[in-house]
């Protein structure tokens, strides 16, 4: 649930998927979650810098072959060992076509039903 000072567009799911993504000379793969139409975050102990393009291959359920989405890292996550809290990296979805936002909006919802999450 967004709470007063949350800067978020879209309401996100916490769930996780796999996700491969692309950049720079690299190609590695993690696990998302709070998943949106607008971005996720990915759980990682190698962050990408702030404002480093990248190319997101997402297995959507039910989609015969993954989409390809680009994004940008917005936020890096960094918790000791132990502490506890998500290490990571936040990405914000770039140039997504209506239709592919529409089909994560409807991604987010159902799995949001499935999970019986509000």
């Amino acid at each position: 649930m967004a709470t007063t000072g949350d800067k978020r567009r879209a309401p996100r799911l916490h769930h996780e998927i796999p996700v491969s993504y692309r950049s720079v000379g690299s190609f590695l793969s993690d696990w998302a979650t709070d998943i949106s139409q607008g971005g996720l975050f990915i759980n990682t102990r190698a962050p990408l810098p702030i404002g480093t393009p990248v190319r997101i291959l997402i297995q959507l359920p039910g989609e015969p072959r993954a989409a390809e989405l680009d994004g940008t890292v917005t936020r890096i996550a960094t918790s000791p060992p132990g502490a506890g809290g998500d290490r990571g990296m936040a990405v914000q979805f770039t140039g997504v076509r209506e239709e592919r936002r529409a089909e994560l909006e409807r991604f987010v919802a159902r799995l949001r039903r499935d999970l019986d999450e509000p």
